[in-house]
């Protein structure tokens, strides 16, 4: 007999375990039709919602979407649950979950507060009925503060990834949009380089031309490449200067395995980069990317659908205290999320669900040039994020990746969203910007002329 269950216009709908009332209650998008877990109408999903608006948050911990004894994100997330953070919603069911968190009195401290105690799956559950601005307004009163050699997170400010991808990794064309990013006031967050491949004496030389760079001009900022973990171990062991160690993690172990990835890797990673001391203002210094529809691409998504997973993989960050945390939302195609709807709704709910958790959420606002979304839905969802309290977004030369093929966002983006916001770099950043004479005291750019000391050396 089915264990959840609601009439809606005379009709009974029954839901045989809470995975299914989870994977029915999601806003409709092509993943979860391709993985054969979504609603099969409008009104069975608003069914599911109803009864998944009463589900008691504390059963999440008895009944995760994937079983513990086959999981070790599921062990990950069930072991380091923290039931004295959970204590003051414990006995909220999802909608009354809801409702907590969009009174006045839910403050960032109280978010801050109860995080640990929070499981992927209750954030997730309480994203699938919520609105869009109910999204926006819960994640803008949380801040996550991440610090390495300078500070993310802080209220009113937004940092930016300089992404200066080379379809060759070629040293000169990689340096060009890197002084183009710092000359429109990017690169707070990192100046990020995916390697067009992943040999090691690449990584190693990538790694030693940005640690000059920063050390030459004294950037109060991180530098990392993209590489695999393993590749990037090996560059650590050769004394490669790495800042940040990356990985793209996913919501399942079978998924992170499919990465080539497992959770005492990424320890394994962690402690290697903790050795080297290279933070200046704190030692948070792992980056994850994810991004929904990781696990189904895999054949690992236990028949959960794609937004519980990608609220699990958030699950997995958190255990790795890092500086840096983003999903790179509309990157895996249309066959996940197919038009910009999606993708729109996709950005908002992980970037709830990850605040919530307690980790430092960054977007990537992209689209493949196959999905059916183009710039402008891109500038709706990167306002909303924004709107936010988003910490990064990316910087990417014309917001066209000229090695990894798809559309992101550009430098000029950055300035739309601190205009229209009034947002600053990070502080130590943006004091830096100030001395480079690239940012006025006002927060405007500066006419960059011949003489200038970026140009000049």
């Amino acid at each position: 007999m089915a264990k959840y269950t609601t009439t809606l216009r005379g009709r009974t709908y029954a839901f045989a375990d809470l995975r299914e009332v989870l994977a029915k209650a999601s806003p409709l998008r092509s993943g979860d039709v391709l993985a054969g877990v979504a609603a099969e109408s409008d009104e069975e999903r608003a069914a599911a919602q109803v009864v998944l608006a009463d589900v008691p948050l504390a059963i999440f911990l008895a009944e995760p979407a994937v079983p513990y004894d086959e999981d070790d994100v599921t062990r990950l997330i069930l072991d380091s649950h923290d039931a004295a953070a959970f204590a003051p919603v414990s006995r909220f069911s999802v909608g009354e979950f809801r409702d907590w968190l969009l009174g006045y009195d839910t403050t960032a401290e109280v978010l801050s507060a109860v995080a640990p105690g929070l499981t992927p799956e209750m954030v997730a559950a309480v994203s699938k009925i919520m609105r869009n601005q109910d999204l926006v307004l819960v994640a803008s009163k949380s801040r996550v503060v991440t610090r390495f050699r300078n500070t993310l997170g802080l209220p009113r400010r937004l940092a930016v990834r300089l992404q200066p991808n080379h379809p060759t990794d070629d040293p000169a064309g990689i340096a060009a949009s890197i002084l183009d990013g710092l000359l429109y006031g990017c690169g707070d967050a990192v100046i990020g380089i995916n390697p067009a491949t992943d040999s090691l004496a690449a990584v190693i030389e990538l790694e030693q031309m940005l640690a000059r760079l920063i050390e030459t001009y004294q950037i109060p900022t991180q530098s990392c490449v993209l590489a695999h973990v393993t590749t990037q171990l090996q560059a650590i062991e050769r004394g490669a200067p790495v800042d940040l160690v990356f990985q793209s993690i996913a919501g399942t172990q079978r998924a992170n395995e499919s990465f080539g990835v497992t959770l005492p890797l990424l320890a394994e990673a962690r402690q290697a980069a903790l050795a080297l001391r290279r933070g200046t203002v704190g030692d948070n210094v792992m980056y994850f990317e994810t991004g929904q529809g990781s696990c189904l691409s895999a054949g690992a998504h236990h028949g959960v659908d794609q937004q519980t997973l990608e609220a699990r993989a958030y699950g997995v960050a958190r255990g790795y205290q890092p500086l840096l945390v983003n999903t790179v939302v509309g990157f895996i195609g249309p066959e996940y999320l197919f038009d910009g709807k999606q993708i729109i709704r996709a950005g908002l709910e992980d970037h709830f669900c990850g605040k919530l958790l307690g980790v430092p959420m960054g977007c990537d606002v992209c689209y493949t040039n196959h999905a059916e979304a183009d710039g402008d839905d891109m500038d709706v969802l990167l306002t909303l994020l924004a709107a936010a309290g988003c910490n990064y977004f990316m910087g990417v030369p014309g917001a066209d990746d000229i090695m990894l093929n798809y559309q992101s966002t550009s430098f000029h983006d950055m300035q739309y969203l601190r205009q229209l916001f009034d947002l600053r770099p990070a502080p130590e950043f943006e004091a830096w910007l100030h001395e480079a004479r690239v940012l006025s005291r006002e927060n405007r750019l500066l006419p960059i002329g011949a003489g200038h000391p970026l140009l000049v050396s």
